[in-house]
C-alpha cells in the first residue's frame, strides 16, 4: 500500500476539507489559537450555526482578561484610544496579544452576556464605556467592580470620556491597577 494517496483517499480528503470546521479561506487563525470567522465571506448553510457562535475579537481569550467596548466608527479603538489602551495595559505587564478585546458595535458580535461568558470564559472583564445594563447586568457605578461567581466585572469610562476629563482618567487608573492586580 505505502503512503500514496488513492483516488478514494483524495476524494475523502476533499470532502473533509469542505466540511464546516475545515472550510478554507473563511477563517483565520490568530495568536493564541483563536479562530475568527470572516463575516464578509459567504458562509455555507451548514456553517451558519458555528459562525453564529463565534465572536470577532483581537488578542488572546485564553488568559481570562477581556475588554468589552462599543466603538461604532472603528474595528476596535480610535487611534488615540488604542495608544492609550496599549500604554495602560503595558504599565501592568499586559499587551495586546495576552488580553482579548471585543467591540460590541461590530454587528457580527452578539450583545448577549451569556454568549460572551461562554465563548470567552473570562475571569476579569473591563467594560470600557459600555453600560452594564445594556448587557442585562445590574447597574455598576463607574470605576467600580462587581464580583460574580465566575468573573469580576470592572465598569469604567471609554477612553474618549477619559481624554475629555482628567479626573475620570485618575479615578480609572487607581481602580484599574487594583482590579488587574487582584
Amino acid at each position: 500500500m505505502g503512503s500514496n494517496l488513492t483516488t478514494d483517499n483524495v476524494a475523502a480528503l476533499q470532502a473533509l476539507m469542505s466540511e464546516t470546521i475545515f472550510t478554507m479561506g473563511e477563517e483565520t487563525a490568530l495568536p493564541g489559537g483563536s479562530i475568527h470567522s470572516n463575516p464578509n465571506q459567504d458562509i455555507p448553510q451548514a456553517a451558519t450555526e458555528t459562525a453564529a457562535e463565534e465572536f470577532i475579537f483581537q488578542g488572546d481569550k485564553s488568559t481570562g482578561v477581556l475588554f468589552i467596548l462599543r466603538y461604532p466608527d472603528y474595528p476596535y479603538f480610535s487611534p488615540a484610544a488604542e495608544e492609550a489602551f496599549l500604554k495602560t495595559i503595558g504599565a501592568l505587564q499586559l499587551n495586546a496579544s495576552n488580553v482579548a478585546v471585543v467591540n460590541l458595535a461590530n454587528p457580527h458580535n452578539p450583545n448577549d452576556w451569556t454568549r460572551i461568558m461562554k465563548f470567552f470564559q473570562p475571569k476579569k472583564i473591563t467594560l470600557l464605556g459600555v453600560e452594564p445594563t445594556s448587557l442585562k447586568l445590574p447597574t455598576i457605578a463607574h470605576n467600580s467592580y462587581m464580583k460574580g461567581k465566575i468573573a469580576t466585572v470592572f465598569n469604567t469610562f471609554s477612553f474618549e470620556e477619559m481624554f475629555a476629563d482628567v479626573q475620570k482618567k485618575k479615578l480609572f487608573w487607581g481602580e484599574f491597577k487594583t482590579f488587574i492586580g487582584s
